[in-house]
């Protein structure tokens, strides 16, 4: 059994950190709130979580206790907070860890995903991966069974997540296309955030169905022009992390498209919601992929034209439905 620090202590970290605790490993939970940490300890209950933690994890506000002498590190804050969670961390780590990022989004401007913002601060030479797949925090928390996608260009770093993750709920899959499965885990919140929309509007499963469907082959689409693997998006970290989270209402980002869609305003919303929801934060970066990669986009395009104010709500189906006629497989040639 391995020691794991998990830097980040929101549903998704704790939940990880609740399972491989109960999976026998080391768990080491850090938090940059005092007050949360205390919380911990006390309960053993997070609040977006219903459940009861296992008092084999161990809490910490110190991000050294979570790095120093652990086999392996993940990193669970928000995606707008990757890049100071791993300077914050970089003191700690040495290039002998594994280092995983489950984190799901792209940096605005500088256009990195995650685990190149991990290298970009860290430098070269470090094992990193990224973990992603359709996994709901709500369900994994309580060891209900789930696939998932250990990702990484280190043949190394993909085969040990998946040997010291994998357990008798949690079967984990390698991919070394991390750039595929890193833009399926930022786009599909866009997408989940279209279904949920449509829900809010009124539409119905048709509706919802034909968002899931086209949303990926605007993912699939961007994909191939920064040459991405195809059969990626069809997998786990595509289709199926599509499917999960514009489907579910443990999803913050379909959640949050249902009010936008009943004329919540986006304060409100995210004020609702009380949780980040990295289907708007990546709205930035994929509006700017679009324009330099020249493809067409038209649903994440609708998404952000309505969080920019740009697109009343009501307005976008007949957006949508209004363009022009085209063969379901065939586009115009991207130039």
């Amino acid at each position: 059994m391995s020691k794991i620090g998990i830097l980040g202590s929101g549903t998704w970290g704790t939940a990880l950190a609740n399972m491989f605790a109960l999976h026998e490993h080391e768990v080491t939970l850090y938090s940059s709130f005092k007050e949360e940490t205390e919380s911990l300890v006390k309960t053993y209950r997070h609040p977006h979580l219903d459940c009861q933690l296992t008092d084999k994890i161990e809490f910490t506000n110190d991000v050294d206790k979570a790095c120093i002498n652990k086999d392996i590190i993940i990193f669970a804050s928000p995606s707008p907070y990757i890049r100071a969670s791993v300077t914050k961390a970089k003191p700690y780590i040495n290039k002998k860890q594994i280092l995983v990022c489950v984190a799901k989004g792209i940096e605005p401007d500088t256009h990195y995903f995650m685990s190149e913002i991990m290298e970009d601060v860290l430098g070269k030479g470090y094992k990193i991966a990224a973990l992603s797949g359709p996994t709901h925090a709500e369900e994994v928390a309580i060891c209900q069974p789930t696939c998932i996608v250990s990702a990484s260009k280190n043949k190394e770093a993909r085969r040990i997540v998946q040997k010291e993750f994998s357990n008798d709920i949690l079967r984990v899959y390698t991919n070394k296309d991390i750039r595929g499965v890193e833009l399926c885990g930022a786009l599909k919140n866009i997408v989940a955030l279209a279904a949920g929309l449509s829900e809010g509007l009124g539409y119905g499963d048709n509706a919802k169905a034909a968002i899931i469907t086209r949303g990926l082959a605007e993912i699939t689409r961007l994909g191939k022009k920064m040459h991405c693997k195809t059969k990626t998006f069809y997998g786990l970290a595509g289709i199926g992390d599509i499917v999960v989270t514009a489907t579910s209402t443990h999803s913050r980002n379909h959640n949050a498209g249902v009010l936008l869609g009943k004329g919540y305003s986006l304060e409100d919303t995210l004020k609702e919601i009380g949780m980040v929801v990295e289907g708007v934060n990546a709205l930035i970066a994929a509006k700017q992929l679009q324009m330099k990669y020249k493809v067409e986009l038209p649903i994440i395009d609708a998404a952000y034209n309505i969080i920019q104010g740009k697109l009343e709500v009501g307005d976008v189906l007949p957006v949508l439905f209004g363009r022009r006629p085209q063969s379901e497989t065939r586009y115009k040639k991207q130039k």
